[in-house]
């Protein structure tokens, strides 16, 4: 039950270099693969999962989650990216907008950033007061608990990343077209607050790291190595089974008494390519 653990030969070097490219998307593959599995086994079963991602800005949780849902079936598994609250919600208990996206049974939700924004970056943006930050820290253990104690599989990861690292991605960010719109001034902010981050963070782990929910740190300066351990570690926190499925026989088209309408009549995409 479970993934089971064969990847005991990582050929990982001791001076820190990344993981053979090969080797990485073969090692991806088979993860994918087992990811199928589990998601189908998440849908026979009607479990209800929440996969959280958080770190710095740069880490590297989008390109894990772009992996983890790539092979699979998006009405089972879906991606929750909220973006900046409406006037509306401002007024409304801090978890109500997040409640409205948790799973059904059978569903996976993967959320890129949660409700842990208000322990970073409203907190060092001063997009929330002092007393919703407190009052925040005390009630999220508990809010989370009730979300366990109902049937919910809920998985924290922390993408962590140095200085160093982060200003080398931020740089070819800025020097590739295609990837300029992941900068925004909020990036460019939490650069000049490094320290203010990481004092957040240290608080948020002290309130929010409980034995009942815990955080997993994803070490993420290579980013191969961190989508493969993440991933790896995911599918042995759901253990799982592989669903087996009567065969499939394709049946033949029955096309007697249709008559297609003439090609002319439709209009069609220039065949460019």
């Amino acid at each position: 039950m479970g993934q089971k653990d064969k990847h005991h030969n990582h050929p990982k070097s001791a001076d820190g270099k990344r993981l053979d490219k090969r080797f990485y998307f073969k090692e991806l593959q088979n993860l994918q693969m087992e990811l199928v599995k589990m998601h189908e086994w998440v849908k026979e079963k009607r479990l209800k999962v929440i996969v959280i991602f958080e770190g710095r800005d740069a880490a590297g949780k989008g390109g894990v989650i772009k992996r983890i849902i790539q092979r699979l079936n998006p009405r089972v598994c879906n991606v929750v990216a909220l973006g900046v609250p409406t006037e509306k919600e401002k007024t409304q208990w801090y978890f109500q907008r997040y409640v409205s996206h948790l799973p059904a049974a059978g569903e996976i939700v993967l959320f890129d950033r949660s409700w842990y924004n208000r322990a970073g970056v409203e907190r060092v943006m001063d997009f929330c007061t002092n007393d919703e930050y407190w009052e925040f820290l005390r009630s999220c253990p508990r809010f989370e608990e009730i979300l366990i104690h109902s049937g919910i599989i809920l998985i924290k990861y922390w993408f962590s990343v140095s200085d160093e690292e982060q200003e080398k991605r931020f740089k070819e960010r800025i020097a590739d077209r295609s990837k300029n719109w992941k900068l925004s001034e909020m990036d460019m902010s939490s650069r000049n607050r490094w320290i203010e981050y990481s004092k957040a963070k240290d608080e948020m782990f002290s309130y929010t790291d409980t034995k009942v929910s815990p955080w997993w740190v994803v070490e993420a300066d290579d980013k191969r190595k961190a989508r493969l351990n993440c991933i790896h570690h995911l599918l042995g926190m759901i253990p799982y089974e592989e669903v087996k499925y009567k065969k499939i026989i394709l049946p033949p088209i029955n096309n007697e008494g249709y008559v297609r309408p003439p090609i002319t009549d439709q209009t069609f995409v220039p065949e460019v390519y």
